[in-house]
């Protein structure tokens, strides 16, 4: 009997222990390895993980069970899967993904086999990701003892993709969309957003939001005579809608969801105390590129986010024709160097020696750094790859970077 890491050593020193439990334990010449385990869900360790059980079955020569948990603890999610390999590194069986399971293993004569048929899934990461996203809101609502949910609707993507997630993990009947235009909202943004309300059947509201970001630049128009009108002035808007939803969330106990992709978060692009508010952030772990693969992925069988979300350009609509392109890279090209600088952990001349451009890689170097103080005051975030923002990641909030 192991338990999780014990089992994670490759023969190459890659294990924090002074010395192999493995080794220990093989000494006493098991019939039977059995490993219980926690072991989080990320959309690239599952072969990583195969591979470790396997070799531990070579070494030992002898069948391995693995059980590992299923479900879902604030930001951690894990998703079950757990095998059965035999003597000869074949898996007999693997259980169901994010949900609970149970399958009976036949052991006789030092070898084992599965009492029903098994066929080896090919599992789409996108897939994954979806029912990972899935089990976490879901969990995290059940387990706080909350039943509703409320999110600002703007008819980009990221709202889109939350509120199509948040209807199915919860019913469509548990979430509540708040439409919270400003003068700089597009017709066809406001129609987008209805439309995915119709697609979904979640109960919604519109919430004009002009007169207030007025009284409130009414208000500070002393204080900010002669200064050109910028950034403190579209983060009003923001704000302005954050405090609604709060407000909301106050008075009808519905839970705010935070609509936050991983690149925003990882550039520092938005506004704290604005849109970077709620309870739980739904696709913090999710790269924009990415996005708009789940979003796909969930218009599989019939559209539930419109097209026109997919396929229009994003933008934060603060300001007039304002496109995300305006201030950041091409979504595309900056996942890949932001991958690469979190997940990998990956330095500047790294990531330079593998032909990206000086200014761009620098510039989005810079981006991470300083908006550090922004996630740290961020709702915890889903997590369902090798590296999400949060516990797991731990910077210094101040720091001189080179």
């Amino acid at each position: 009997m192991t338990i999780c890491e014990d089992l994670w050593d490759d023969d190459q020193g890659n294990n924090s222990y002074v010395g192999d439990p493995m080794n220990e334990l093989l000494q006493e010449n098991p019939d039977l390895l059995i490993n219980i385990a926690a072991s989080p869900f990320s959309y690239v360790h599952y072969q990583d993980r195969v591979a470790v059980l396997k070799a531990q079955v070579a070494k030992a020569k002898r069948p391995l069970i693995y059980v590992n948990q299923v479900g879902a603890h604030m930001d951690i999610i894990f998703d079950g899967r757990s095998l059965a390999i035999d003597e000869n590194g074949a898996i007999c069986c693997e259980l169901k993904k994010f949900e609970e399971d149970l399958q009976i293993i036949e052991y006789r004569d030092q070898t084992i086999k599965a009492t029903t048929a098994f066929t080896v899934p090919h599992d789409q990461e996108i897939a994954l990701i979806h029912d990972a996203l899935l089990l976490g809101l879901r969990d995290y609502f059940h387990k706080s003892g909350f039943k509703k949910a409320v999110l600002g609707l703007s008819g980009g993507l990221d709202s889109a993709l939350v509120a199509a997630l948040a209807c199915e993990a919860l019913g469509s009947e548990n979430v509540l969309a708040i439409l919270l235009p400003s003068i700089y909202s597009s017709d066809h943004s406001i129609q987008d957003a209805l439309d995915l309300v119709k697609n979904t059947n979640c109960a919604h509201h519109i919430i004009p939001i002009k007169d207030i970001t007025q009284a409130y630049e009414t208000t500070l128009a002393p204080f900010f005579e002669g200064q050109k009108a910028g950034v403190a002035e579209e983060n009003i808007q923001a704000r302005t809608r954050g405090t609604l939803l709060m407000a909301i969330s106050n008075k009808f106990g519905h839970i705010v969801l935070n609509t936050s992709n991983k690149s925003e978060a990882a550039v520092g692009y938005g506004t704290l105390y604005g849109d970077m508010a709620g309870s739980i952030s739904v696709i913090g772990d999710v790269y924009k590129s990415k996005a708009y693969d789940l979003a796909r992925y969930i218009n599989r069988n019939k559209e539930i986010i419109p097209s026109n979300t997919i396929e229009k350009a994003p933008s934060a609509e603060l300001r007039p024709d304002q496109k995300d392109s305006d201030s950041l890279p091409p979504y595309d090209l900056m996942d890949e160097i932001l991958f690469l600088y979190i997940e990998k952990q990956k330095s500047k001349e790294e990531i330079l020696d593998q032909g990206y451009d000086l200014n761009i890689v620098e510039k989005i170097i810079k981006l991470v750094n300083n908006a550090e103080f922004k996630r740290f005051q961020a709702p915890p975030i889903l997590r369902i790859s090798p590296k999400a923002f949060g516990p797991g990641r731990s910077m210094p909030l101040v720091a001189f970077y080179q």
